[in-house]
């Protein structure tokens, strides 16, 4: 008789983490008690919590609308305004959630609509679109879009690319102290890099326990999980429940408890989630005793180079490290660099159809890698949103058929 897999009791306390900061978000956007920004994920939110803003998500909005299965129904009013179906499905779900009025909020919150932004602030890391999706709110709000433009495809990372970036960081500042009436403060601002240094860090030490053998949870764990780290760096709130997190996980390991039963395969799995699938692929993953150990994605909210004594500099550089930024050697490095860590013996490569700054097979790397590695690797066709990109039939026997692969490694 097949044992099924022991939940994660820290999920408790997460709903609760996160409804508290949409509850905050809500209500200072009803009562005008304190200005609001938008951020984009790896924008700079530690100088905007900084200077007294909250700090709201859209990605995180994007990511909901496609787990609750919402993104495939709302992207064509985006595309009704000539945004096209091949761009970005979180930004085309997104305003297609505002032009239709509907949000997963509503059913999970009881919040009519994301908050109203007094500031928009974006940083080009991830991708063009970014600034695009940022661009149509300010025109429909008539706030000010302000951002930072970052460099792409680099290896090493020099001198002049950190100033730049401190620089453009820094230009923000008088825009900002014009819409919150606040002067920045210095002292605060260290205080909130030092806090989300902490939150990358508790992140980090959450990620590395699926080191252990058998892992204590999952990939599709941790994109749930995650939540705190994207929306909440910075905050007491976000480190608190990491460290209740983190050791819980730390017993799963010592007792044995497997993020799947039974484990037999370790995969790494590198792109963006398939939000809408996320339930149907880990009972299918678990089903084949293979777990997913790790995942670029998830990695993505570590920035260890944070420092309180440097906090322009080091955001500078925690920015422009990220994975997304970096040229093809580095990145086949990097994995290799969790390969050796994290001990998996195959790679699932998700081409995401409307992101492809996050979809890295389309250049040859799974080929080089499986070669380098001698493992085999697998690419799926899908999406994070768009559904209609994703074929699931096609996909289960995709990976059962690389499952088999593993057999024979």
């Amino acid at each position: 008789m097949r044992v099924e897999a022991k939940p994660i009791e820290a999920t408790k306390l997460l709903k609760k983490v996160m409804s508290d900061h949409f509850y905050e978000l809500d209500e200072a956007s009803r009562t005008k008690s304190k200005k609001i920004a938008w951020c984009t994920s790896v924008g700079p939110a530690e100088l905007l919590r900084g200077m007294g803003f909250l700090v709201y998500f859209p990605e995180n909005h994007g990511a909901m609308l496609g787990a609750s299965r919402m993104a495939t129904e709302l992207i064509p009013y985006a595309n009704q305004l000539g945004y096209s179906p091949d761009i970005c499905s979180y930004l085309t779900s997104d305003i297609g959630s505002y032009l239709a009025k509907k949000t997963p909020l509503q059913k999970s919150y009881n919040i009519e609509a994301p908050p109203r932004p007094d500031v928009l602030v974006f940083n080009t890391n991830q991708c063009r679109d970014v600034k695009d999706w940022f661009s149509f709110y300010g025109r429909e709000f008539d706030v000010p879009v302000i951002g930072v433009f970052t460099h792409r495809s680099l290896g090493k990372i020099q001198d002049f690319h950190i100033k730049d970036v401190a620089e453009q960081i820094k230009a923000l500042i008088p825009i900002l102290e014009e819409v919150s009436g606040q002067r920045f403060d210095m002292d605060r601002f260290k205080e909130v890099v030092a806090l989300s240094k902490k939150t990358s860090e508790l992140w980090r030490a959450c990620l590395e326990t699926a080191s252990h053998i058998p892992s204590p949870w999952t990939f599709f764990d941790a994109t749930i999980h995650m939540g705190p780290a994207v929306v909440g760096r910075g905050t007491k709130e976000a480190n608190e429940y990491y460290e209740v997190l983190l050791k819980e996980l730390k017993e799963r390991a010592k007792e044995g408890i497997p993020g799947v039963p039974e484990e037999r395969h370790r995969v790494y799995w590198e792109g963006m989630p398939i939000w809408g699938k996320l339930r149907s692929l880990s009972e299918l993953f678990s089903s084949l005793k293979t777990c997913v150990v790790a995942s670029t994605y998830c990695n993505s909210w570590i920035f260890d180079q944070l420092d309180p004594e440097e906090p322009f500099e080091s955001m500078a550089l925690a920015y422009t490290e990220l994975f997304i930024v970096r040229d093809e050697d580095y990145k086949e490095s990097y994995i290799q660099n969790m390969y050796e860590f994290f001990r998996f013996n195959g790679i699932i490569f998700h081409d995401a159809k409307t992101c492809p700054n996050n979809s890295n097979n389309r250049y040859g790397m799974p080929e080089r890698l499986s070669k380098r590695l001698n493992i085999p690797c697998l690419v799926i066709n899908g999406d994070l949103n768009d559904l209609r990109c994703f074929s699931e039939e096609q996909a289960k026997t995709n990976i059962e058929a690389f499952v088999e692969q593993l057999e024979e490694v």
